[in-house]
């Protein structure tokens, strides 16, 4: 763990590996958004940071690349949101900064909740060629979270580049991992709040 101001390192809970140990391959895209949820349910639960997760997977066969999980608080590092992280680590994985390079599988990445500005723009870049969300931006403001300066339309911007999007699958159980966490008083941080 390096905390020189040099360097930028994070690391993911322990529970996260015992957490997908056995986790190889979720066929269906609803067992895969499941499977995000609960990762955002037990990152509240376990007091690990905010609640929000998301994966890459291999869009045709669900095969799991890599999980995040929002580490905004428990880091001290406002990028460390959950689709940063599932894309950094997915990109270290498979050594690539492309996620869309023609050696690879399609790729995909499935978020409890849809992508704010900064991570709406990380998508961009990957090179994946879907995402799949639950919750909506409207259902993170209510809790208070600044979701940035997104375009009205983002999953239009999304389509234009090529990238399928598939949102509110499961809403309703992504919702109920956020009002959870509103009523454990968890921390909605905002710029200028600390």
């Amino acid at each position: 763990m390096c905390k020189q101001a040099e360097s930028v390192c994070f690391s993911l809970p322990a529970w996260v590996n015992a957490f997908i140990v056995g986790v190889d391959t979720l066929v269906s895209l609803e067992e895969r958004m499941a499977m995000v949820i609960e990762a955002s349910r037990q990152n509240i639960r376990r007091k690990t940071g905010g609640p929000f997760a998301a994966a890459v997977f291999e869009s045709d066969s669900g095969r799991l690349i890599a999980l995040g999980v929002n580490l905004v608080t428990t880091e001290a590092l406002s990028m460390l949101h959950g689709e940063m992280i599932a894309l950094s680590l997915a990109q270290r994985k498979l050594q690539t900064w492309d996620l869309g390079g023609q050696e690879l599988p399609a790729l995909e990445l499935v978020t409890s909740t849809e992508p704010c500005a900064m991570c709406l723009g990380a998508v961009c870049w990957s090179g994946v060629d879907r995402v799949v969300s639950g919750a909506t931006e409207i259902d993170a403001r209510r809790l208070g979270f600044d979701e940035g300066p997104k375009p009205v339309d983002w999953e239009k911007e999304l389509r234009q580049r090529g990238i399928k999007v598939i949102p509110g699958l499961l809403r309703s159980q992504a919702v109920r991992v956020l009002d959870e966490y509103r009523q454990q008083g968890g921390v909605v941080y905002n710029p200028g709040q600390g």
